[in-house]
């Protein structure tokens, strides 16, 4: 069995793959601090919960947030007897090597992302991913990361709306009824929701005329379902990319090893 580690900003999710399908997938927030027995007494009640006896061989690890990397890996060589892969390290290698400027370190989740988009889809990809941030991934006909886009994820301009104007309130994303809003709510999700429509769409349009070619638009990220209920932005949404990459690059790497 596998066991998936994804560590973003916000949420770091653990999947558990047992070759054929995910068992389970768990979630707890991102906390440097967090040790590693502090992992295993989490990961270990959630697990009697869902009534699943694990036999993990084998770890895998994204992280966009470093300082979590040490302990999640002392947690797989203590807990499961195994040295993790961590995706972005030399020992880890890709399907495709990435086609950027000399220098650039990529992110780790860009690089499961279009590990898992071509796995499923082929090539000339625009996978967009609603996280902390919204990033734009070009894969290329061959597979190969290319570059992309880096926007302000949604949650987080609501955020800094409402912290730097002290009249503005906090409010959770929601697809308005209306453009023109009637109230202070209405109006901040009304900017921020279609204002988020028209930047998927004019990232994707240009993109696509900038390579000259009719790409495909997979959405992956929590908040995709709902800009896909608006307009038809995207052709395809999945849920589990993320994870799904993870397990092809884990994969490759035991073929080759």
């Amino acid at each position: 069995m596998l066991l998936a580690i994804d560590c973003g900003n916000t949420n770091t999710v653990f999947s558990i793959w047992d070759g054929e399908k995910f068992l389970c997938t768990l979630r707890t927030s991102t906390h440097h601090a967090r040790t590693a027995d502090a992992y295993f007494t989490w990961f270990s009640t959630l697990i009697k919960h869902y009534g699943i006896e694990p036999d993990i061989t084998d770890v895998i690890i994204s992280s966009t947030v470093p300082r979590v990397v040490f302990n999640l890996r002392v947690f797989a060589d203590r807990f499961f007897n195994c040295r993790p892969l961590v995706v972005g390290k030399p020992e880890c290698l890709l399907p495709h090597a990435p086609r950027v400027d000399e220098g650039t370190q990529v992110g780790p989740d860009r690089l499961v992302n279009t590990a898992g988009a071509f796995d499923r889809h082929g090539g000339d990809l625009i996978v967009v991913d609603f996280g902390t941030a919204t990033t734009f991934d070009v894969v290329a006909s061959d597979g190969a990361y290319v570059g992309g886009v880096i926007a302000p994820g949604v949650n987080l301009s609501l955020e800094a709306l409402h912290m730097a104007a002290a009249a503005l309130p906090h409010v959770d994303i929601a697809k308005p009824q209306a453009v023109v809003g009637t109230n202070t709510v209405a109006c901040m999700q009304s900017g921020v929701f279609w204002g988020y429509v028209g930047l998927v769409r004019e990232i994707c349009s240009r993109i696509r005329a900038e390579r000259d070619t009719d790409m495909k638009i997979i959405a992956t990220g929590g908040l995709a379902p709902l800009f896909q209920q608006s307009e038809v932005l995207f052709d395809f949404f999945e849920e589990d990319l993320t994870m799904h990459g993870l397990t092809v690059i884990h994969a490759y790497n035991k073929d080759k090893t």
